[in-house]
């Protein structure tokens, strides 16, 4: 067995045993209310976070380019309260000029 497929196996068993480290220890046990509402802000700051390096991250460096527009577009589309499709079109749109330009 190659090293590589050795990592991939041990990472694999490692993502499996952290997964069901959490019901294993809850047993269906509810979370207190101050951790729940630490968990229940966790998803969109990864989002955003995740948001954030993909327009503006580049190679070691901030890149300010068309993506920003596109992503300042679909924010001003979603405080409009937009569909989210209109979003994503809004955002590829301005995207797309902004390039063209």
């Amino acid at each position: 067995m190659s090293a590589v497929w050795l990592a991939v196996i041990v990472v694999g068993a490692a993502t499996i045993l952290l997964k069901a480290t959490g019901p294993v220890l809850l047993g269906g046990r509810e979370l207190p209310p101050h951790v729940n509402a630490l968990v229940v802000l966790l998803a969109p700051a990864v989002l955003a976070a995740l948001v954030v390096t993909q327009v503006v991250g580049g190679d070691r460096e901030l890149v300010f380019d068309a993506r920003l527009v596109g992503l300042g577009a679909a924010c001003i589309a979603i405080a409009l309260r937009a569909p989210l499709l209109v979003v994503v079109v809004v955002a590829a749109a301005a995207t797309a000029l902004a390039r063209l330009a």
